[in-house]
């Protein structure tokens, strides 16, 4: 039966070139997740264009739209699709029980989100690579703890869908052993709310942890100001915040994921099956403080913090 071919002979018998689809929050293609992407695939030689196909749908920032998007990217057809984020992951899934999704990141447990029953042998349609965002941010919080022992809240920014709200509720444990014991949650679900944060929204005496989400990332800039208005310490999930002036970010390596990423196509247009193919973990993580920004805010960041960064900005 033509089903049991493997993607790639089918391509070559029918003069197709494999299409895979990338479903992402983002505004853009051309950021370092997908272009770490694109090298993983030349580095499986393919040539992009020729070898393969490459088609986009990008929500800009608005989550909403991604079940439709994904519908489009079923309609094609597509051979394989590529989600960035839980929700994108969430959309596809809900689009196609039949063609393969491989997720380049996932900030929740792929099993607590319902979309596959095991990690190690994930069966179904969907397999791909996760953050351990709820690890991490736990993490995450005990480098603020340590940074700054005095404080005694936190403001925690969220976009309140279902993979936010798991990490949620990590940091709201981790807080009881580890402090500070004041929680105060900030959500923003578009860019636009985004736009509307003003300084007071962090509250006084309080440092902040922003949650990961791909909206955040792309509007990171707009957090970063807010923030640096309010003057508080705070910790992001990705060193990108911290390249562009973020006090401390501490997170899971992305680009590498999705680079990593690209294997796991390469393996599914050449005959595996997606569900055989385990739910992995990042393997790089970086730990970045920007001490420019710790001297425009006046603030003293503790030798323990600076000898276990992997990359101080001065």
């Amino acid at each position: 039966m033509a089903l049991g071919i493997p993607f790639a002979s089918r391509a070559q018998q029918s003069g197709n070139i494999p299409r895979v689809g990338i479903l992402t929050p983002a505004e853009s293609a051309q950021t370092p997740i997908f272009e770490a992407f694109r090298e993983g695939l030349r580095d499986r030689r393919y040539t992009i264009g020729r070898d393969i196909l490459l088609e986009f749908r990008s929500a800009s920032g608005d989550s909403s739209v991604l079940p439709r998007l994904a519908a489009e990217l079923v309609s094609l057809p597509v051979d394989v699709i590529l989600t960035d984020g839980a929700v994108a992951a969430r959309a596809a899934k809900n689009a196609t029980s039949k063609i393969p999704i491989v997720m380049g990141t996932t900030g929740a447990d792929p099993v607590q989100l319902g979309l596959v029953t095991n990690l190690a042998r994930p069966g179904g349609n969907l397999t791909g690579f996760t953050l351990l965002h709820g690890e991490l941010d736990a993490k995450r919080l005990d480098v603020l703890r340590t940074a700054f022992p005095n404080v005694i809240a936190m403001t925690v920014l969220m976009n309140p869908h279902p993979g936010s709200e798991a990490n949620f509720r990590a940091v709201q444990q981790a807080a009881r052993s580890l402090g500070p014991g004041l929680i105060h949650r900030l959500e923003a679900a578009s860019p636009d709310e985004l736009r509307k944060l003003q300084p007071q929204s962090f509250g006084t005496d309080s440092a902040v942890l922003v949650l990961p989400d791909a909206m955040f990332w792309n509007h990171r800039r707009a957090i970063l100001a807010v923030v640096a208005a309010a003057r508080l310490p705070a910790v992001y999930p990705e060193r990108d915040y911290a390249d562009d002036g973020g006090l401390i970010s501490y997170g899971a390596n992305v680009p590498d994921n999705f680079r990593r990423a690209a294997g796991y196509v390469d393996q599914i247009l050449k005959g595996a099956k997606p569900g055989d193919l385990p739910i992995q973990e990042p393997a790089k993580f970086d730990f970045i403080v920007n001490l420019k920004t710790a001297k425009t805010l006046g603030i003293t960041i503790p030798p323990a913090i600076l000898l276990r960064a992997d990359e101080v900005i001065e």
